[in-house]
């Protein structure tokens, strides 16, 4: 990638959306899978799918079944969408049904970024989660569970990413397990359990029936949990359609405050705290939330773990059965989601499907949707529902092409679930994280803004460079709480500081921030930070306005003049000059330095996409804001 000139002062006017747009997210190239036991039942009453919902570049990859050695390859075209049923042997090969170490896992790897679901289901259960990639795993996780119903068992899997991995339940090591091979735990609720391990791992919550919250309301439950390093302190928990739904809140750290908007505490729950006041690590409670209160807000001093459980509901002819969904931190949002909804293959009885999406409210007439590729259109099916506490909003969804993936965008945030219901009498229903970020908040650093792990795709022009750091639990008084590293030497003027500049001439360098907790615990994250000698320039204007400054700026009318300015410009090449609106390419403007278009009200990403008579690219964004006034003026007498 191709800096330029006016790189240095767009990365700080766009802070807020750079952070957003950089976010690790759950899009990925690799990924680890299990799956736990749907009750007792035989494999053809199970329908075990993988979906695969590729990003904005064609791919290839292929899905490895670690017990059989056996491969199944994908090729995708962008925003496609690949779906596999397992069959009688594979599913075999990927459940975990009693205590103890298997190898049932599943390895997934692509060319480019995709986002992959994983959903069970059977003629009255249904479960779904999105699978994170390995970009996004950690070390440590808490238990997030349910009560048991009957003699079904509480689980959890944990899934090894490199070899020698020790496993610790609550501090004690319960198993050692190499790349593949599966940890599977069984017991009563294991809300609040502590898992961590020596190398990242992937968690799976894969309760076999669970109560929520008493008999008569089971369900298998199955959600992959992320790692306690991605848990935020702010949090939006939307309504489904249903109306109400139960929160359990986990605490990851001693003397933990919370406090809430729209929920009430529920009493009686067994092992769940009744206060918001000095929770400890490990403990949790639990809120009732309804969509009266148009969802709940939630605030704490010490990053929480939040899951939002579907209760059983029922209609004449819908019911759902309960469902478990992971719920991540405002932090987490991103400016685009693609995702895919489910299509079952045996004994189903999903009959509606929905996005459920939260937005800021000041910005959620700008949420806009493209299905399968098409031009971007604003939201329609349902109806926003506005917290004004959480300044919030969110809206269901219904998705009726089953067959093609749905891109939602909102520069200014946007975090989708998804979920489906059934049929009477099956119940079946599913609910989960569909798509976020899933950045690490508890020890991060930026460059210009831009995070550690994304910074060797960014070129940066010879100057003064900002570093940032984002610290959570910082030691307050060790000497070496934060300290600097440009290729293995420590940069001493910047020890213990989380902000600091410094001048880099051309080169590569390694940027390296180690970190002291204040339990005396360490971290260590790494970038590559590249600068060239910028020789040549590219900028572009929309009526006149920077590409960088059109955040600030909103246009009045929907007729917009592009302009663009380059200095070396390739001169034959055919795509030299490319233009982008919301990620879809503008063929007429194909290789034109000045072009019009008329826009609807709404929020849009410019991108320019330049090539230079050296072969190097230049690649520039803006967010363009359009709200035309109509000022209708009639019976004026003078």
């Amino acid at each position: 990638m191709r800096i330029i000139k006016y790189s240095i002062i767009t990365i700080l006017l766009f802070v807020h959306n750079i952070l957003l747009i950089q976010a690790q997210n759950t899009e990925g190239k690799d990924f680890w899978l299990t799956f736990g036991h749907t009750f007792s039942y035989s494999w053809n009453w199970i329908d075990i799918q993988i979906r695969i919902v590729c990003g904005d570049k064609p791919a290839n990859g292929s899905i490895t079944f670690t017990k059989l050695g056996t491969s199944v390859n994908f090729n995708l075209n962008s925003y496609e969408i690949f779906t596999y049923n397992l069959d009688d042997t594979q599913k075999e090969a990927v459940r975990n049904q009693t205590m103890g170490i298997t190898n049932h896992s599943v390895f997934i790897n692509a060319s480019e970024k995709l986002t992959v679901y994983a959903f069970s289901n059977m003629n009255y259960i249904a479960e779904a989660t999105c699978v994170l990639p390995v970009t996004a795993l950690g070390r440590e996780y808490y238990q997030i569970s349910y009560k048991e119903s009957m003699a079904y068992s509480d689980s959890y899997a944990v899934v090894a990413t490199q070899n020698n991995t020790t496993v610790y339940h609550n501090g004690t090591p319960v198993a050692t397990i190499n790349t593949g091979q599966v940890y599977c735990r069984t017991s009563t609720d294991m809300t609040g359990a502590f898992i961590t391990s020596n190398n990242p791992v992937a968690f799976f919550a894969t309760h076999q029936r669970a109560c929520i919250p008493d008999e008569g309301k089971m369900s298998n439950l199955y959600e992959q949990l992320p790692p306690v390093n991605t848990w935020g302190r702010t949090f939006f928990v939307p309504v489904s359609a249903f109306e109400q739904e139960i929160i359990r809140i986990i605490v990851s750290q001693n003397g933990t405050y919370i406090t809430q908007t729209g929920g009430t505490i529920r009493i009686g729950v067994p092992g769940a705290q009744t206060t918001l006041s000095n929770l400890q690590a490990g403990q949790f409670v639990e809120l009732d939330i309804n969509l009266i209160n148009n969802g709940c807000f939630i605030h704490s001093n010490n990053p929480v773990g939040v899951c939002s459980y579907m209760t059983r509901f029922g209609t004449p002819t819908l019911a759902s059965q309960p469902s478990q969904c992971w719920i991540p931190g405002i932090e987490q949002s991103v400016t685009k989601a693609v995702i895919a909804p489910f299509v079952a293959n045996v004994l189903n009885s999903i009959a509606i499907h929905y996005a459920l999406l939260i937005t800021p409210t000041d910005t959620k007439d700008n949420t806009m949707i493209s299905i399968g590729g098409a031009p971007p259109q604003p939201i329609s099916g349902g109806i926003w529902h506005n917290n004004a506490t959480a300044g919030r909003s969110f809206y269901s969804m219904p998705l009726i092409d089953l067959t093609k993936s749905y891109i939602f965008s909102n520069q200014e945030g946007i975090i989708i679930f998804g979920y489906g219901v059934g049929l009477q009498p099956y119940n079946s229903s599913y609910y989960y994280l569909a798509y976020s970020a899933m950045r690490d908040l508890q020890a991060t650093f930026s460059a210009n803004d831009i995070s550690y792990q994304l910074l060797k795709e960014h070129d940066f022009c010879e100057g003064d460079v900002h570093f940032m750091a984002e610290i959570e639990g910082l030691h307050p008084t060790h000497p070496n709480r934060i300290t600097w590293w440009i290729n293995g030497t420590e940069y001493l003027p910047a020890k213990t500081l989380d902000n600091w500049n410094k001048y880099f001439s051309a080169g590569t360098y390694e940027i390296r921030m180690d970190v002291i907790f204040d339990n005396n615990e360490t971290a260590s994250k790494t970038g590559t930070l590249i600068i060239k000698s910028c020789s040549q320039s590219a900028a572009f204007f929309a009526n006149n306005v920077l590409h960088s400054e059109l955040k600030n700026t909103t246009f009045c009318n929907k007729n917009v003049n592009f302009r663009a300015e380059i200095e070396g410009l390739h001169p034959t090449d055919p795509e030299r000059i490319r233009w982008y609106v919301d990620g879809i390419e503008e063929t007429s403007a194909l290789n034109q330095t000045q072009w019009s278009k008329t826009f609807e009200n709404g929020s849009y990403e410019i991108k320019m996409v330049a090539k230079y008579d050296n072969g190097e690219t230049a690649t520039l964004t803006g967010t363009l804001k359009v709200q035309a006034l109509w000022i209708n003026i009639k019976n004026v007498r003078y």
